[in-house]
């Protein structure tokens, strides 16, 4: 199968596409430079700005697939110009993408999304028939999942997967908390009771490709453990693999003073289920918060 990726060179779309190129799949990754990357046998890197429209394009009509994984990272302290970049990054991206999509030929489009879509709630069970919130995440969330679903005019396949927060070395949140935790000044934010919806990025990736290679499925998945845990028990756990104390919580006006108005999404939580994943049979292999974390740090 040839696949165009988007993001191919972050933390997920490293993973994924070494797995992709590993089971024979021919792949085109879209970077904005191709400096210091090598093409190989089942890999070109293709340079281009998937915001704007361009010769990269054209390369989506040679093939089977499209996975969609672009995304600015939400994890850093906002303001105005990091909202713009976060939204232009997904919904101006994602319609980029879909605009170069050929009609009516057997095509799949796997577009990110994230749990975010859901807004904030309490300790009710989230699945993939809640509505969506509204605030800033969940709105962007919104129009990004409504570019991809534009693809289903084309006679495309379109298959929207949201991530929980991923566990994973060498990127996502974890790489900015466990610095702070082996430095002794992590620890539970504010009552600790926010829930905490995660997935290890091996079952992600796995995942991804039960997805990739059914030949039915489509609309939304969350891609989420089956155990969410709340925010005093993801603290626990992480000061276990690390072998340090997590004691003293983390007051919100310290969270916003860093994070700004992402401080919020520190503080409020929410619990999802990936219930068609269940449904359908699909096995999570780490669904445990520890054991994911005890792997990370290992």
């Amino acid at each position: 199968m040839k696949i165009f990726v988007t993001g191919g060179t972050g933390f997920i779309g490293k993973r994924l596409t070494k797995v992709l190129a590993s089971q024979g799949h021919e792949l085109y990754i879209l970077t904005r430079s191709k400096e210091g990357k090598v093409d190989t046998e089942k890999i070109k890197y293709i340079e281009g700005n998937p915001i704007i429209a361009g010769k990269w394009q054209d390369y989506i009509q040679e093939c089977d697939m499209v996975a969609n994984l672009v995304g600015e990272t939400i994890g850093q302290r906002w303001n105005e110009e990091v909202k713009k970049r976060i939204r232009e990054s997904r919904v101006l991206a994602t319609k980029n993408v879909v605009d170069a999509i050929p009609s009516n030929k057997d095509f799949t489009l796997i577009s990110t999304s994230a749990v975010g879509y859901y807004g904030f709630h309490e300790d009710e069970e989230i699945d993939e028939t809640f509505p969506p919130g509204n605030d800033f995440l969940a709105n962007i969330a919104k129009e990004w999942e409504s570019e991809a679903l534009k693809a289903k005019d084309k006679g495309t396949r379109v298959i929207i997967t949201r991530f929980g927060l991923v566990m994973g070395e060498g990127g996502g949140i974890l790489e900015k908390l466990i610095p702070i935790f082996k430095s002794y000044a992590g620890g539970p934010i504010g009552n600790g009771k926010q829930w905490f919806s995660w997935v290890y990025i091996d079952d992600l990736i796995k995942a991804y490709l039960f997805l990739m290679n059914s030949k039915s499925l489509e609309g939304p998945f969350n891609v989420t453990s089956p155990q969410p845990v709340r925010n005093k028990e993801f603290t626990k756990a992480l000061a276990k693999a690390l072998g340090v104390f997590a004691i003293f919580p983390i007051p919100p006006f310290a969270i916003k003073l860093v994070l700004g108005d992402f401080a919020e999404y520190s503080i409020k939580g929410q619990k999802v289920i990936p219930k068609r994943l269940l449904d359908l049979g699909f096995k999570f292999d780490v669904p445990d918060i520890y054991e994911a974390l005890k792997r990370v740090v290992k």
